[in-house]
């Protein structure tokens, strides 16, 4: 006989285990029509008329009309910073590790960017350290960031952008637990038997639970894993 550790689920015969996952499939569908309509209504959102900002990205300055690239559509993760620190918020860059691959979005006439307000040297330079795959631009001189909901020392968001020829129209925000609609890794660890394990989790009693955040790999360890600390990355150190 096995023996866990943890509790564990009931278990049952087969039509037993069919009815109960029948039963939670109406409420997953149900769920995936909200997504469905909030994304609608998402579309019929108006705009609001952007300035010209002006941003810093690894090659001077840019305007943000230009950050674009020629797309249509922009999103733009905007990722805590501390000056003077050599790792950042660890879930800032636990979170925008996972996209390696954005190419996608051309078909789609977008592109995601991040934009952080530290000084542009130290933002490049930790992009390379922790190995991070996505386009960087800092908004420390500029009001950008304030103005998008993302002030210096202020917390992460989204936002996404329309450009309509030289002219940039805010679309959306988010902050908080929306920015995970971006996200697979929770999408991933939440179809798991014992989920987040996280303490805020509403589970059946013997479930493994810990301090929220404590299952996040840290900036150190992100980049050990993908940046010029790992000794396997072409270009390492």
């Amino acid at each position: 006989m096995v023996t866990l550790i943890w509790g564990s689920p009931p278990t049952v015969d087969q039509a037993t285990w069919r009815r109960e996952l029948e039963a939670l499939r109406v409420r997953e569908k149900a769920a995936t029509a909200e997504l469905d309509a909030i994304a609608a209504q998402r579309r019929r959102l108006p705009m609001v008329e952007l300035p010209d900002y002006v941003l810093e990205g690894e090659d001077g300055p840019i305007r943000l009309v230009d950050v674009f690239d020629g797309k249509h559509q922009l999103i733009v993760y905007h990722h805590m910073w501390t000056s003077g620190q050599q790792w950042q918020c660890s879930g800032c860059t636990g979170f925008s590790a996972q996209f390696t691959r954005l190419e996608f979005l051309d078909a789609y006439d977008a592109r995601f960017v991040i934009v952080t307000t530290g000084a542009i040297d130290e933002v490049i330079a930790y992009k390379r350290r922790v190995g991070n795959q996505m386009a960087w631009y800092s908004s420390a001189d500029s009001p950008f960031g304030a103005d998008m909901d993302a002030p210096p020392g202020g917390g992460f968001a989204v936002n996404v952008f329309l450009r309509q020829g030289d002219t940039v129209y805010r679309t959306w925000h988010t902050t908080s637990r929306g920015v995970e609609q971006l996200s697979h890794m929770f999408a991933l660890i939440d179809v798991l038997p014992y989920g987040r394990r996280e303490q805020w989790q509403d589970s059946p009693d013997g479930w493994p639970q810990y301090p929220t955040y404590s299952g996040w790999a840290s900036s150190p360890e992100i980049a050990r894993a993908y940046g010029s600390e790992n000794p396997n990355r072409e270009g390492a150190a």
